[in-house]
């Protein structure tokens, strides 16, 4: 709440992420939503059901020309977040954004989408729900801070969701724990066998992802349709592990528990933000619109998880290790060697007991 005069607002889809978009920006003093675009009538229906003087559209090109605003939020599918960015960013006068998560379908989608909106000089948002959230944000704090000891490894526990959808948010908490650290390689292993859609996207039915930063923090996670968890009743679950201790937390809960010498198995409870994870990212949103600052830690941080993801699904096709960055020189793949086979005394690149 401030008392800036209110941004106007239009937001691009309807769906899931639209929606709580939508809820934010008409509950925030900082915005006027003015216009909403679905293709589904169906959909704008609920939109004019929440408020009768919104303008919606089927089409955001129509929209763009007939109702301009400071702020646009892409909440479309991944797909399309590249060339409505590239829309928006025509919008004359437009102040700032917010693009869904993931960024888009690819890293180098990603890349271009945050490119062109800092060579813009804009302020963008990537609401992903644990930067919003009081207790993760002070895990994250925690963490840095050192009070495990040396963080060695996150492992993550994830049913109901799959690595791109769901996994994107837990892999974006995975680097905020480590400060940004860049990522040396992942390796992971998916099942499609009941051909399972998510989202608009091709998803995993059960899938395990490593990852390792270069200073050798590993990160597990397990994710699929029906994954057995620890603790029933989450759809996240992390173990945080360090030299002193380790932190487990269920995502989205207002509490963890923290295990380090004194503390055994101590619940800390953490008094919850007031507003919507979306609406606290609008409004630091207005925030910068105002001021003139800029961050883009979590768009960046956001950006990372994405390429966590792709070379995580890269791996699985391919059966090998991803380097990161992702469009630089990979591993050669042979085709002719079954990890687990006997070795016939021919055709073997080097001998492991000679290492």
């Amino acid at each position: 709440m401030s008392d800036r005069r209110p941004l106007t607002a239009a937001v691009i889809g309807a769906g899931a992420g639209g929606t709580l978009s939508i809820d934010a920006l008409l509950a925030s003093d900082d915005f006027t939503l003015v216009a909403v675009a679905d293709m589904s009538e169906a959909a704008l229906e609920r939109v004019r059901a929440k408020d009768d003087a919104i303008t919606t559209y089927t089409s955001a090109e129509e929209m763009f020309a007939a109702s301009p605003t400071d702020v646009v939020c892409v909440s479309t599918y991944a797909p399309t977040h590249l060339p409505l960015t590239r829309a928006a960013l025509a919008i004359p006068g437009i102040k700032g954004l917010l693009v869904e998560k993931p960024l888009g379908d690819t890293t180098a989608a990603g890349t271009e989408i945050l490119g062109l909106i800092k060579d813009a000089g804009l302020p963008v948002v990537v609401p992903h729900g644990l930067m919003a959230q009081s207790a993760a944000l002070e895990v994250v704090q925690r963490v840095r801070a050192g009070d495990i000891g040396t963080l060695r490894v996150v492992e993550i526990e994830c049913t109901n969701w799959d690595i791109i959808n769901a996994g994107i948010h837990w892999l974006q908490f995975f680097v905020a724990l480590t400060g940004g650290e860049d990522v040396d390689f992942v390796l992971a292993a998916a099942d499609a066998s009941t051909r399972t859609f998510r989202d608009g996207m091709q998803v995993e039915t059960d899938a395990v992802t490593l990852a390792r930063t270069v200073s050798g923090v590993r990160m597990f996670m397990h994710t699929g349709d029906y994954v057995s968890m620890s603790r029933t009743g989450l759809a996240g679950l992390f173990r945080i592990i360090g030299d002193d201790g380790f932190i487990e937390f269920g995502a989205y809960e207002p509490y963890y528990t923290l295990v380090t010498p004194g503390h055994d198995r101590e619940r800390v409870d953490v008094e919850q933000f007031a507003v919507s994870g979306h609406q606290r990212h609008l409004e630091f949103l207005a925030a910068q619109i105002a001021d003139g600052t800029r961050d883009y830690s979590i768009p960046d941080s956001s950006l990372q998880a994405l390429e966590i993801v792709e070379a995580a699904y890269e791996s699985a096709r391919a059966h090998g290790t991803v380097v990161l960055p992702i469009d630089g020189e990979q591993p050669e793949r042979p085709t002719d060697w079954n990890p687990g086979a006997p070795y016939s005394g021919v055709g073997g690149g080097r001998n492991g007991r000679e290492l």
